[in-house]
């Protein structure tokens, strides 16, 4: 397979063949290789948070390995080449459920398997404080137990990849330690910890801010506290919803200065996501509204946010018109660095002998468009009429 196309960084012509999964060599074109517009050519997305889309959701009991494969072939047409499908804080039996049926879709499906690295567990072992809890049912909430993450991680098979959890309870620290052991990605998130939590709990092993900058009190002390804690962090990377509505662009812009390549981008989103605006009833949030401009309220209060709806291609388009990144920098926090982060193949890039995972994309009036996407060296998502290769 040989495909044309613009690098995203150097803005040269390009044209890649893949052999057996893998990008076999990269060339440059000339002129007279080039016979129309050729599309951007950029590495595929990676998702390290998303809790369902386009109706189904993973927190529900009702979805299947149908839907699971529904959802992944969807994001293809998103960009997005791998994703880590976010269970949340719910009751103990009901987690193992969730973990079950997207496992029942990595081993039914070769290219689910392949596009999710892994699961992202988010709580139960979060603060049971009002605000940093968020969403999450406070009933369901506990202090971290080993045990029973061991029980999810063996009916996952190892699959549970991050986990999002708070070190202000006592024992977070052992219990960080041995998760960081067995390659488990702990990320600090829904926290109420203090700044000697924070530091003890980076020092145990935690690598990652979930977030960062929501799941917080309303008010807190000015200094110290847990956001500027984790911001000092060297060795904490951060993610980020750059959706337009939870974070504002100054938030935006201080974390990825501090945070440089080790700031992120996750959608976040919710089953709502991809579905048309309007007002639809959650078993989380009651009664919410979806507006046309991609913003998730309650219907009762427009200023209370009901979770992200925007996919990781407008958490780009809003880094880069609000100033803060470069387009191929923007990108890259939504591609390259997450997988870099996770240790997957993705992290090299558009290089020789990595994995052919990549999308082709067009410039709309006032969006990135993508027009094909390839995992593993297969066209997974092709729209013909903006094609020509």
């Amino acid at each position: 397979m040989f495909i044309k196309g613009i690098h995203y960084q150097t803005g040269e012509a390009i044209g890649i063949s893949i052999e057996n999964e893998n990008i076999s060599s990269i060339e440059k074109l000339t002129k007279r290789d080039i016979s129309s517009k050729l599309p951007i050519i950029a590495p595929g997305l990676v998702d390290l948070q998303l809790n369902g889309y386009r109706g189904v959701d993973f927190n529900s009991p009702l979805f299947s390995k149908e839907d699971v494969y529904n959802v992944t072939s969807a994001l293809w047409k998103e960009g997005v080449v791998s994703f880590y499908p976010t269970i949340i804080t719910n009751e103990d039996s009901k987690i193992e459920e969730a973990i079950g049926t997207i496992l029942e879709a990595c081993e039914a499906y070769d290219l689910v398997n392949k596009s999710i690295e892994g699961i992202h567990l988010e709580g139960p072992f979060i603060s049971p404080e009002d605000g940093p809890r968020g969403a999450h049912k406070k009933k369901y909430v506990q202090k971290p137990d080993w045990p029973l993450f061991q029980k999810w991680q063996h009916a996952a098979k190892a699959k549970i990849k991050i986990l999002t959890l708070s070190p202000e309870w006592p024992g977070s620290l052992d219990f960080i330690k041995k998760c960081a052991d067995s390659g488990v990605t702990v990320a600090i998130g829904h926290t109420a910890a203090t700044p000697e939590q924070i530091k003890a709990a980076v020092s145990a092993g935690a690598k990652l801010s979930t977030h960062l900058g929501n799941g917080a009190h309303l008010m807190m002390q000015r200094h110290p506290n847990y956001i500027w804690e984790q911001l000092a962090q060297d060795n904490l990377w951060a993610s980020c919803i750059a959706d337009g509505f939870h974070l504002p662009p100054s938030v935006l812009k201080v974390i990825f200065k501090v945070k440089k390549e080790m700031a992120i981008l996750v959608s976040d989103a919710v089953y709502l996501s991809g579905l048309p605006p309007g007002t639809y009833n959650t078993h989380i949030g009651g009664e919410v509204v979806l507006t046309s401009q991609g913003k998730l309220h309650l219907a009762d209060n427009p200023n209370l946010l009901a979770g992200s709806v925007k996919m990781l291609k407008s958490g780009i388009e809003n880094l880069v018109q609000e100033g803060i990144c470069s387009f191929p920098d923007a990108w890259n926090a939504a591609s390259i660095l997450p997988a870099l982060l996770m240790n997957l193949p993705i992290q090299k890039g558009l290089s020789i002998y990595s994995k052919a995972d990549f999308v082709l994309i067009e410039r709309q009036t006032n969006h990135w468009k993508v027009i094909q996407t390839v995992k593993h060296g297969k066209i997974v998502y092709l729209d013909e009429s903006s094609i020509e290769n």
